[in-house]
């Protein structure tokens, strides 16, 4: 089927679509209608290379067969039932993940922000119950990204997120990403009186801070304080989790074990998901603790399962660490090509970054709309940060082709 005959009859109109929609996106002037693979098509029938996949969500592409079968099916056998009762599907979600990471359970949501509030919530839960804090804080760090409610808007080190959001939620407290004095003293200072510090919440990888992995000795030495003072350690898993990173999550790629950490956006593949998981040593939910009415339904499981599935049968870690190795090189090439543009290169797996210097005259954004033209969709992470998140099914010629697009837009704005 051609995409032509996918296009709705009447034309598509951006202003009534803003006349009805809140403007909470600053979209770009695309309007797509049909994917397959790592390509998609726009209501001109115009193809574009997707290297945005969703924000690091459509782990199999556009299309892919696996998906659609478990979509088909599940949607023709049960969609949605509550929690009330037992659903197979999410048994077995479950157990692959627990079976497939350090975790001894799992809670099941809807997105990235609800997980990463399900951690919150037993973080909290645990300090009280178990070690009799009265006022728990949780620590995170600067130029994080947890979510868009009002609990992980706060969780983020970002300031710009919380402008005119308060009050916001109090128990947080910001430190500076791979800094371990600094954590360290945050630490002495919280718990000086009593016992504070409940929790260190970090991603592995900042990823809407700027594409920013973590340092190995660091996270060693925030596990080692963690287990010394009783601490629990939150990874924040939801943009580098399930094989973006090279490895299936990204403490991986960290030598370390979190005690709670949250998966969402990969995990199923385009359809809204999130999972919160944890060790049984701080499983401390009960009945009525937490919940969710969509979390965890037959259809949202079924879909994950199948993407998890897929991510074995079809070795797609392999692909990640050699398409991630391709990448990194082709931008580390862009960057010695134009030196007085680019400052950095870095990234883990199909999650990387190109930074800009800071004498470049334009932004990430800038490029971006330069992409599109090239037919390649591109995202920032920041002002300053190109951000390349493909689909884990990546070619070796796709990735050459997203290479080129940005080497063709820097010459543009150099």
């Amino acid at each position: 089927m051609s995409p032509e005959t996918l296009v709705k009859s009447s034309p598509f109109s951006s202003a009534e679509f803003d006349e009805y929609v809140m403007s909470t996106y600053a979209r770009f002037p695309l309007t797509l209608v049909r994917g397959s693979g790592c390509r998609v098509w726009d209501d001109q029938g115009r193809e574009y290379l997707d290297f945005v996949a969703g924000i690091a969500t459509c782990t199999l592409g556009h299309a892919h067969p696996a998906m659609i079968a478990a979509v088909t099916e599940q949607a023709q056998t049960l969609v949605h039932i509550s929690n009330l009762y037992y659903n197979t599907p999410q048994g077995d979600l479950a157990k692959w993940l627990v079976e497939h990471s350090c975790a001894d359970r799992a809670f099941f949501c809807n997105s990235g922000a609800e997980a990463n509030e399900a951690a919150i919530k037993l973080a909290r839960k645990y300090a009280h119950t178990v070690r009799n804090i009265t006022h728990p804080i949780i620590i995170t760090a600067n130029a994080s990204f947890h979510g868009r409610t009002l609990a992980t808007i706060t969780a983020t080190g970002q300031p710009k997120y919380q402008q005119n959001f308060d009050p916001l939620v109090p128990g947080f407290h910001y430190v500076p990403y791979n800094d371990v004095e600094a954590l360290k003293s945050a630490i002495a200072n919280l718990d000086r009186n009593e016992p504070q510090v409940a929790a260190i919440m970090l991603e592995g990888l900042q990823g809407e801070g700027g594409v920013r992995p973590g340092d190995r000795a660091y996270f060693q030495t925030v596990r080692q304080l963690c287990d010394e003072k009783g601490i629990l350690l939150i990874m924040d898993e939801v943009q580098v989790g399930m094989g973006r990173s090279g490895k299936l999550w990204g403490y991986e790629n960290l030598d370390i074990e979190p005690d709670i950490f949250t998966s969402a956006k990969g995990l199923g593949g385009g359809v809204p998901i999130g999972a919160m998981l944890c060790k049984s040593h701080c499983n401390v939910f009960s009945a009525g603790d937490h919940a969710s009415t969509f979390g965890g339904n037959p259809f949202a499981c079924a879909v994950a399962l199948a993407v998890c599935h897929t991510l074995e049968r079809e070795n797609l870690l392999a692909n990640v660490q050699a398409r991630g190795e391709q990448l990194r090189s082709g931008l580390i090439q862009l960057a010695q090509k134009f030196p007085h543009l680019i400052s950095d290169v870095r990234g883990w797996g199909l999650i990387d970054g190109l930074e800009l210097s800071s004498d470049s005259t334009f932004t990430a954004a800038d490029i971006v709309k330069i992409a599109i033209e090239e037919g390649v969709l591109l995202v920032p992470a920041g002002p300053k940060v190109l951000r390349f998140v493909p689909p884990l099914i990546v070619t070796s010629e796709e990735i050459d082709r997203a290479i080129a697009a940005v080497d063709r837009a820097l010459t543009t704005l150099n």
